[in-house]
């Protein structure tokens, strides 16, 4: 087969659609491995960007693209036409949630639409967005097929799911283990043969339905623990336990024991997202999948806690919300980079203006908030965080723990602390300021 010969020798043509979070990692490393990368994207300011050599990502610095550029091995466009001289195509675009928590499948149905318009013989096609289980089978297979070529011998067509985590130092693409399932096993054979130029270690499972529900689980996983020691922090909150001292205790028993920390509330384009996929999928066979529901009410509730326990905390000074200065630390969703996507400061900023009260926020890593789809209303610059800032504030509230705070500082010249993180007893501050939520 030509196609497994070009991907041997790194000649295949790769086309990437989707140039975010988790494609342009990907342009990367097949960059890196010396193949001829496309990337697609529908946002033209991101491909002009991109073509520019400017990064729009923290963690992936602009030299790194400028370089594969000037080699003439990677280039953007728009051009969704030019999918016909793909020899591999991966699918990396968004797969969010509407308003009503239901799956928002408009961008891999409209990308699947149009590679459908110029799918040839040869074909690879890699879906890598997150989704519910038989989305492979049951939305992209029909799609294709209504070309006349047959799968698994015309074209071939797996599912290998991201595994992306932004800022992670101790995994990177090419170590993160590779998980791929074939709609044949022709598919199977050439999805492994591509992603083992890329990946230190391919997984291979029987189905693509299989590959699908490995990414849920992994992600529900983490929301159900995520929910279980925030309902335990609420508990402790109230029988004036520490939690976070209760979670370390319990992390000396060297097993049956792994630690998930309590937080504002889920955050990223995983966690927040992927269960409702599979609680979406599972109602069509008459099944209720009670942990993820439960585990989400728990987790959407905690800015609303957290809220709560700012204004209760204001409210022993003799102020209410409404009016107070309050100064969120912090909009990315995770320590030390600029990712905002579905942050909990996003609802916590919203939260708080309900009440009146006065938000700025401060994030060296995010100068700007805005454009969020369901929070519109939110236009906003990070303020710079000065002696005069903090002063100025009646709270302080660090919703993320970014590395370059100075928390000392911070301790210094605020009024009133509220710590979602436990960031101020992690850096041996014990302070009167300093209260937990």
């Amino acid at each position: 087969m030509n196609l497994l010969k070009n991907m041997d020798n790194c000649s295949a043509k790769v086309g990437i659609i989707g140039l975010g979070y988790v494609g342009l990692p990907l342009v990367i490393r097949f960059c890196e491995e010396g193949f001829n990368v496309l990337g697609f994207d529908i946002d033209a300011e991101k491909v002009n960007r991109i073509s520019k050599g400017d990064s729009y990502i923290k963690h992936i610095p602009s030299k790194i693209i400028k370089a594969f550029l000037t080699k003439k091995i990677f280039s953007a466009t728009t051009n969704m036409s030019r999918l016909k001289e793909m020899d591999v195509i991966i699918i990396c675009v968004p797969t969010p949630l509407t308003d009503k928590r239901e799956p928002d499948m408009q961008y891999v149905e409209n990308t699947a639409k149009e590679i459908s318009k110029y799918l040839r013989k040869g074909q690879l096609i890699s879906l890598e967005s997150t989704t519910y289980p038989g989305t492979t089978e049951e939305l992209l297979l029909p799609l294709f097929q209504k070309k006349g070529l047959m799968v698994g011998r015309d074209f071939f067509l797996v599912f290998s799911p991201e595994r992306e985590d932004p800022g992670r130092k101790n995994f990177t693409t090419k170590t993160t283990p590779k998980v791929v399932g074939g709609v044949t096993p022709n598919c199977l054979k050439v999805g492994e043969a591509l992603y083992s130029k890329v990946v230190d270690s391919v997984v291979k499972v029987s189905s693509p339905r299989v590959a699908e529900m490995t990414k849920l689980l992994e992600n529900i996983y983490r929301s159900i623990n995520i929910a279980l020691v925030n309902e335990l922090k609420m508990l402790c909150d109230r029988m004036r336990i520490d939690i976070w001292e209760v979670i370390e205790a319990a992390k000396s028993k060297p097993f049956g024991f792994e630690a998930f920390y309590p937080g504002p509330g889920l955050g990223g384009h995983c966690i927040p997202v992927d269960p409702f996929y599979l609680t979406w999928k599972a109602r069509e066979y008459d099944f209720s999948t009670r942990f993820i529901e439960l585990a989400g009410e728990i987790n959407t509730y905690m800015p609303y806690y957290v809220v709560e326990k700012a204004g209760s905390i204001l409210n022993k000074t003799k102020k209410s919300l409404n009016g107070s200065k309050i100064l969120i630390l912090g909009v990315a969703y995770k320590k030390d980079v600029d990712d905002q996507r579905e942050s909990p400061s996003l609802k916590i900023i919203q939260l708080l203006r309900e009440e009146g009260a006065i938000v700025n926020y401060s994030d060296p890593h995010v100068p700007v908030c805005a454009g969020h789809r369901h929070y519109p209303d939110i236009n906003m610059k990070s303020v710079e965080l000065s002696e005069e800032t903090l002063k100025n504030s009646d709270m302080v509230l660090l919703v993320t723990d970014h590395t370059s705070y100075d928390y000392a500082s911070i301790e210094k010249h605020a009024k009133c602390i509220l710590d979602t993180r436990d960031a101020f007893r992690k850096k041996k501050i014990n302070s009167k300021k300093v209260f937990k939520a």
